[in-house]
């Protein structure tokens, strides 16, 4: 005797009928998002793409970025052999010199602690973690450095690796974490002669990755305007930059062995023009005959 399911039965069974079909396509999505990922985008009917990543160790240079933990960046200035960095009276040599007008104006205090706690802990052989702003007192500090037998000020004397003598003054002394930055002095040096220049202010563009200029700053030219160095600054301000008209007048004047440099109007004080005029401030450009002038 066959009967037939009941309503509720059928229901219960589309039910986890739809469930398993809904199921079966996640799962074939899944695998065909983890052979994506494994494999790599299938590029006009490769069989198989192979993805090879190179770890190379690049040595520290003069250039380099470096930072502390507490927003103390800089870059290397000087690297000299060991035996004319710094040394203790013990004779251990410095690893780093950093320069002390680092720290007043930028307040990041909590390096010259780290350096002192740093030296207590390795004569102890203690590991410390500590917060911030809520951390160790400077009187614990200095009591880790009394238990160390080490000075409370957290200074020695260091002697000059150059002439032998002492240095003047004291000078702190410790264990800090430096890290290597992954801002590398041979992945940014880019120098240009000629290149691409942007479509509104026709000056160059900017960066390595577009074949771009130095930027010549406001703080660059008044460094040129300090020294009087009035004809450097016209050729970097014109020619070197915006004058449309001047840069392809200097190719003959280099060739004719013309040193006069003739600059017209930078691109840049149209493009002001322009914007004054868009303001409805009718701004032109005139020109006057010596006649005139006197």
């Amino acid at each position: 005797i066959e009967m037939n399911d009941s309503p509720v039965k059928q229901k219960i069974r589309q039910i986890v009928d739809g469930y398993h079909r809904r199921f079966d396509e996640l799962e074939q999505e899944r695998t065909r998002k983890v052979e994506a990922i494994e494999q790599g985008i299938d590029e006009g009917g490769a069989i198989k793409n192979v993805k090879v990543y190179i770890a190379t160790k690049r040595k520290i240079q003069v250039g380099d970025k470096m930072a502390g933990r507490h927003g103390n960046k800089g870059v290397v200035a000087r690297i000299v052999p060991v035996e004319d960095m710094p040394y203790l009276a013990d004779g251990t040599p410095v690893d780093i010199c950093l320069n002390p007008l680092g720290v007043p104006s930028r307040m990041n205090v909590g390096q010259v602690l780290e350096t002192h706690l740093g030296w207590a802990c390795s004569k102890l052989g203690l590991k410390m973690a500590t917060p911030i702003f809520d951390g160790i007192p400077e009187k614990q500090i200095r009591e880790y450095l009394k238990q160390a037998g080490l000075p409370e000020t957290g200074k020695a004397m260091l002697i000059n690796g150059h002439t032998g003598e002492a240095f003047d003054q004291d000078v702190v002394v410790g264990y800090i974490y430096m890290m290597k930055l992954n801002h590398l002095v041979a992945d940014k040096i880019h120098a240009r002669a000629t290149g691409p220049y942007s479509l509104i202010t026709q000056q160059p563009l900017g960066g390595k990755a577009q074949y771009g200029g130095q930027r010549f700053g406001e703080m660059e030219v008044w460094a040129l305007e300090a020294y009087g160095a009035a004809y450097t600054l016209q050729e970097l301000l014109t020619v070197k930059s915006d004058d449309v008209a001047g840069r392809t007048k200097i190719y003959e004047q280099l060739v004719k062995g013309d040193n006069t440099l003739v600059s017209g109007t930078p691109q840049s004080f149209n493009v002001l023009m322009k914007e004054m005029q868009a303001l409805c401030l009718d701004v032109r450009l005139g020109s006057t005959t010596a006649a005139e002038r006197s």
